[in-house]
């Protein structure tokens, strides 16, 4: 039986669900895994992603599903309650199902936005676990990617300080000039700190490193995450962590982590993080969780690791793109879908009432107040203003060659005839379209979403890419900027656009993938934008250059890598019950 979603708060239908979590041992019987395939970690187990493969590379796949949504509100519109509800729906259909979905992070957990664990009956277990570090992944990529800005500071200092003998004589090193204007690394950490945005580092006397500017931005937002989400193995992580590109020296010539010969300790922290960690739903369904969020300002997907297990070991695996199909979808559609040669059976649009209202012109949603009226009563006049936005979004979806189904998150305050009003608009626009109640019945309330996304599996698909490798980086972007978010053009700051013919011109960036980095809340790059904005045009004020992942990522607007905590944040509501021990007020 579902719980009183309406009575218990997220924590504690969690902690009631638990009780009942199988164990590793359970899960090994279960998925017909092999003694050394599962690896067992407190109350979940990480997965000997290698092996599995190893044993199943001659099973078919199964069917591959993947989770988006439209633009959502500052609050979220529930993606990740609509992957575990669907993953509740497929099992009640007796369905051989499981999923992979990211790891969320500490800065929207205890800040506005709460953990990413999905909500009401349709939840991810261990709750807690999953939303205070798990088995520890980013933590792991935390301290490997620090050592990199370690390393890279103090040799700086150190050439700083000494002269080309002494430094042959110290430790056998040669000069590399880094320029300290070209430092295009920073150091992480895994909450939402706008302190730290901008700073002055090595202040102090000539032991006390070197004096720069420098920054923080939070840890999904690594290059190391980002490799973590796309590795095929063990070989690939190291390679790929020795290709990282840390700064420029003064002529112009990348400085890498191989340069300064710290990628095998990098290596060294990361070697357990390949591994995907085995959770399950509230009813049981086995869900992978690898890698990690922000779609916005990271490649924001689930891991291809992971898709890889789910889609030897499940009949219907389903995954998770960060944020509107504008970011995360166009991500895992030309980027992801392309590193790993997967081609995608359905993908499901998750919208809401609410959300559909919002960009209707309805009254600004601020997160930690009570929602305004317009939001919690019937109004279809607001509601077909704002459905363009989902017809958007399903345009992006059917121009990958997908046949797409939009699940209507429902919610108690939600009127048939607003879920008339959207069922009509998205099957005219192509799409199949249910109504899912997963927050409030789990599994049950799932049904119809499971019904619709096995149709919409069965049918063919004609899936390819929105743009060829052979486009150069300024090319992809205005396709991307056409196309995907419906804007007139892109602009380029002079910096900008001078970087990108320098990235053009060298061969050794032609086959890098773009990943575009802009606000998930508006198809533009301006977050007050809603709807489906006409007559602009993108700024592109930068371009990261991530060498290890192989992506040229170009910085649209004012976004920040670092994003930052709100006056009402949720870790004020976060403790401890010292009787039980257990953690009380995650949301």
């Amino acid at each position: 039986m579902p719980y009183d979603a309406t009575k218990m708060a997220d924590w504690e239908i969690a902690q009631a669900a638990e009780k009942n979590m199988p164990s590793p041992a359970a899960w090994r019987e279960r998925l017909g895994l092999q003694e050394d395939e599962i690896l067992p970690m407190g109350r979940v187990c990480k997965l000997n992603f290698l092996k599995i493969i190893d044993r199943l590379k001659n099973r078919p796949d199964g069917k591959f599903i993947e989770v988006t949504a439209i633009t959502p509100t500052p609050l979220g519109e529930g993606k990740t309650t609509t992957s575990m509800g669907l993953l509740e729906g497929l099992g009640k259909l007796g369905k051989n199902v499981g999923g992979c979905i990211r790891q969320p992070s500490g800065g929207p957990t205890m800040n506005i936005k709460g953990t990413a664990a999905g909500g009401g009956n349709a939840l991810l277990i261990p709750m807690t676990e999953f939303s205070l570090g798990l088995t520890g992944d980013l933590n792991d990529i935390q301290n490997a990617h620090n050592l990199a800005m370690v390393a890279l500071t103090a040799r700086m200092q150190h050439e700083r300080n000494y002269s080309d003998e002494k430094l042959q004589k110290l430790s056998k090193m040669r000069r590399l000039d880094i320029d300290p204007t070209r430092v295009e690394f920073t150091w992480v950490m895994d909450f939402c700190a706008q302190a730290l945005r901008n700073m002055i580092i090595g202040i102090g006397g000539s032991n006390d490193g070197y004096m720069m500017r420098s920054q923080f931005n939070i840890i999904p937002s690594s290059e190391l995450m980002a490799i973590l989400a796309i590795v095929r193995d063990l070989a690939d992580l190291r390679e790929r962590l020795g290709n990282i590109t840390l700064a420029f020296d003064k002529y112009g010539k990348p400085v890498t982590t191989s340069d300064l010969e710290v990628a095998g300790a990098m290596c060294a922290w990361m070697r357990n993080t390949i591994n995907p960690t085995l959770c399950c739903t509230a009813e049981y369904q086995p869900c992978m969780v690898h890698a990690g969020p922000f779609a916005n300002i990271a490649v924001g997907q689930s891991s291809i690791i992971g898709d890889r297990v789910g889609l030897k070991l499940f009949d219907y695996h389903v995954t998770e793109s960060g944020f509107g199909a504008d970011i995360g979808f166009e991500k895992f559609w030309n980027v992801k879908c392309r590193y790993a040669g997967m081609v995608p059976s359905t993908s499901v649009l998750t919208a809401t009432v609410r959300a559909l209202k919002m960009h209707g012109n309805g009254p600004t949603v601020v997160p930690g107040v009570p929602l305004p009226v317009e939001y919690t009563r019937e109004n279809l006049a607001l509601l077909e203003n704002g459905i363009p936005n989902m017809v958007h979004h399903i345009g992006i979806i059917r121009k990958a060659g997908i046949n797409p189904v939009v699940c209507i998150n429902s919610f108690a305050t939600d009127t048939k005839d607003e879920i008339a009003l959207i069922r009509k608009a998205a099957e005219a626009a192509g799409a199949r379209c249910a109504v899912s109640e997963q927050w409030a019945r789990g599994g049950e309330g799932s049904v119809e979403l499971a019904e619709a996304v096995i149709e919409a599996c069965n049918d063919k698909t004609d899936f390819h890419y929105l743009y060829p490798l052979e486009k150069k980086l300024r090319e992809r972007v205005e396709i991307i900027a056409r196309e995907v978010y419906g804007a007139d053009g892109v602009s380029w700051t002079p910096e900008a656009a001078a970087k990108a013919k320098m990235l053009e011109a060298d061969p050794k960036y032609a086959d890098y993938a773009t990943l575009m980095v802009k606000t998930h809340l508006s198809l533009t790059h301006d977050p007050a934008l809603k709807g489906v904005p006409k007559g602009w045009v993108v700024p592109i004020r930068d371009v990261l250059i991530f060498s290890g992942a192989k992506f040229l990522c170009p910085l649209a607007g004012s976004i920040s890598l670092m994003p930052g905590t709100g006056s009402n944040p949720g870790f004020r509501r976060v403790d401890v019950d010292v009787a039980t021990g257990d953690v009380k007020g995650l949301f």
